[in-house]
């Protein structure tokens, strides 16, 4: 499937050339800034930050630190650019993703594999001659598997896609931790679980009140296959497996005292909203969409103050 995508990408259609010609300069640098998903890429240079931050238990290097930054930001938004690139055809049947770059045909899709392979090649090359190897190695490797594990094979396969595949977005906890201290620390790989276990009832939720997207493009996402009560049962269960990796991550910063109450508050309310949605009826996602927004509360918030008692 990616082999022949590749062919038909890098077929020129000449219909496709004259329309490009038409989109004005800015409207292009736009349509590529899109195409790296800036607002998850900001998620995650942040969450590569604090584990900077917690794994130094101080601020670290002004230049180390936007070094690693800019060059992960270019090496995550390749990623994400490829994933554009190959979602292309099932991103056009979905009310979410049908105003993308390349469903609206604002970039060419030959052009947008060379911009994602581009990006990835200089930001893993950057990262090993300024930063270190390792950092280098586990970029790379989380490129290839948001792209070549999830993207190019398990998204379209199995409703696990999510679980599996968010060991992808989780990665830079472990990069951030690697640049700083040369080595990936205990703090770091819970870090790293915390992302990996907030992602299903993260995206679940969101997946249960988009369902009739993932239907329209024969995705097989838990609530399409497996059906919402199910799907709202399994995000309460990994939602208490999150509870219990942010406990133990407490124990492993310097100020538990102050980490462990609003971290256990904060998973307290999450838990109370996959509840409430789990109380709903399988056709109302009022609570599924509220926990949605949450998560993206929680995981800020829970990385924020990580990263703030280690430093204080």
């Amino acid at each position: 499937m990616a082999f022949d995508q590749l062919e038909s990408s890098l077929e020129t259609s000449a219909a496709s050339e004259l329309a490009l010609s038409s989109v004005s300069a800015w409207t292009r640098v736009r349509a590529y800034v899109d195409l790296t998903k800036p607002r998850i890429l900001v998620m995650l240079v942040f969450t590569a930050l604090c584990g900077m931050m917690v794994a130094l238990g101080h601020l670290p290097p002004f230049v180390k630190a936007v070094e690693c930054i800019v060059l992960l930001a270019l090496t995550t938004g390749g990623s994400a650019a490829l994933n554009m690139w190959y979602d292309r055809d099932i991103d056009v049947l979905m009310q979410r993703t049908k105003r993308r770059p390349l469903p609206m045909g604002l970039v060419h899709p030959r052009s947008a594999l060379i911009f994602g392979i581009s990006l990835i090649v200089i930001g893993c090359v950057g990262l090993y001659v300024l930063v270190n190897p390792l950092t280098c190695f586990l970029t790379f490797l989380g490129a290839v598997y948001y792209v070549v594990i999830y993207t190019f094979w398990l998204k379209r396969k199995t409703p696990q896609n999510i679980v599996i595949g968010g060991g992808a977005g989780a990665f830079p906890p472990l990069i951030g931790a690697a640049a700083v201290v040369g080595y990936i620390p205990v703090s770091a790989i819970l870090l790293f679980l915390t992302v990996f276990l907030w992602t299903p009832p993260h995206f679940w939720s969101l997946a249960l009140y988009r369902n009739s997207d993932y239907q329209a493009a024969n995705i097989p996402m838990m609530p399409t296959v497996r059906g919402a009560r199910s799907t709202k049962w399994q995000s309460f269960s990994y939602a208490w497996l999150l509870t219990a990796c942010v406990v133990w991550l407490g124990f492993q910063l310097h100020n538990t005292a102050l980490f462990l109450p609003i971290a256990g508050l904060l998973c307290a309310v999450f838990l109370f909203f996959l509840w409430r949605a789990l109380r709903e009826q399988d056709h109302v996602f009022v609570w599924a969409r509220r926990s949605f927004f949450f998560s993206l509360l929680f995981l800020t918030a829970i990385f924020t103050l990580a990263a703030l008692v280690s430093v204080l």
